[in-house]
C-alpha cells in the first residue's frame, strides 16, 4: 500500500504543532509502520532538534529539489527507531525556495518506500502552508484551548474545506483538566462546538513534553507520561484503531461525554 501522507498544521504559532508531529512519526514507527517526516518550514526548522538529529543534517528539502543531492541522500535515519527518517528544513533559506509542485512530487518519489509520509507545516496560512498541504492524503489541525489558537484553527479549517482538502481532524493540545474545572480554560466540548471537527486526540498539559523535547527524544518513549500515552493513541487511531481517549484525572463525567461526541464510547 502506498504511504499515507498526513500533514499536520496549525495556523497560530507555539501550539505544539512540531511537537506533535515528532511524537506521532516515534509513535507511529514505534508500531512498525515505516516513517518519513518533512520539516516544511523552510528557514525555521526545528522538527530535527526534537527528534536530536540536528548534528547528522548533511542536505536538506531544498537541495533535493534544487538537484544537489538526490532525495535518499537527503534522509536521516532516526537513532532509535530503523524505520523513522526526517527530511530536514533548509535553515538558510526561505519559503519561495519551494513550491506545492515541488512537495507533490518529493511526495510522490516517498509514496511507495513508506507507510507514512507527516508533513511539518510551517505556523501561518501563506505559501508554506499551502506547500504543505498541498499533497497531503489528511490534515490534522493542532490548538491549544485558548480563544486566539481555536479561532486560527477555525480559519485552517475553512481554507482546508475550500480546497478540498477536509474534512480536517484535531488533536487538541495542553490541555490542563483543572482549568478546564474551574472555567479557566475552554473545555474539548467548547473547541468541539466552535470547529465543528472530528476530534482524533487529547493531549493533556505535560512539563516531561518540554524536557524531552530539549533532549531530542519525544515524550511518545515515555510509558509513564500522559502526554507521551495520548500521542500513541492518536498513532493508533492513524492506523485505523478503534482507541478510547484518556479519562484524564477526575473529569468522568466530561471524558464520558467527548467519548460520545466522538463516537467512541
Amino acid at each position: 500500500m502506498p504511504a499515507q501522507v498526513i500533514t499536520l498544521t496549525s495556523g497560530k504559532g507555539g501550539v505544539g504543532k512540531t511537537t506533535a508531529t515528532a511524537n506521532l512519526a516515534v509513535a507511529l514507527a514505534a508500531e512498525k509502520s515505516k516513517v518519513v517526516c518533512i520539516d516544511g518550514d523552510i528557514g525555521l526548522r526545528n522538527l530535527d532538534v526534537i527528534l536530536g538529529l540536528e548534528n547528522r543534517i548533511v542536505y536538506d528539502l531544498v537541495d533535493v529539489i534544487e538537484g544537489r543531492c538526490r532525495l535518499k541522500q537527503a534522509m536521516i535515519r532516526d537513532k532509535k527507531l530503523p524505520d523513522l527518517y526526517l527530511i530536514p528544513a533548509a535553515q538558510t533559506r526561505d519559503k519561495n525556495a519551494i513550491s506545492a509542485s515541488d512537495m507533490m512530487r518529493v511526495v510522490k518519489d516517498l509514496r511507495s518506500d513508506f507507510d507514512f509520509v507527516l508533513i511539518d507545516s510551517p505556523a501561518g496560512i501563506e505559501r508554506g502552508f499551502r506547500n504543505a498541504i498541498a499533497a497531503a492524503d489528511r490534515v490534522l489541525v493542532v490548538t491549544n484551548p485558548e480563544v486566539s489558537a481555536v479561532r486560527d484553527a477555525d480559519r485552517v479549517i475553512g481554507i482546508l474545506e475550500s480546497e478540498e482538502k477536509g474534512p480536517a481532524a484535531l488533536i487538541l493540545n495542553r490541555l490542563n483538566p483543572a482549568l478546564v474545572k474551574s472555567k479557566d480554560m475552554l473545555s474539548p466540548e467548547d473547541v468541539l462546538d466552535l470547529l465543528a471537527v472530528e476530534l482524533i486526540g487529547i493531549v493533556p498539559e505535560d512539563e516531561n513534553v518540554i524536557i524531552a523535547s530539549n533532549r531530542g527524544a519525544p515524550v511518545a518513549y515515555d510509558a509513564k507520561s500522559r502526554a507521551g500515552q495520548a500521542f500513541r493513541n492518536i498513532a493508533k487511531r492513524l492506523k485505523g484503531e478503534t482507541v478510547p481517549f484518556l479519562d484524564l484525572e477526575a473529569q468522568g463525567s466530561l471524558w464520558e461525554r467527548i467519548q460520545r461526541l466522538t463516537g467512541r464510547k
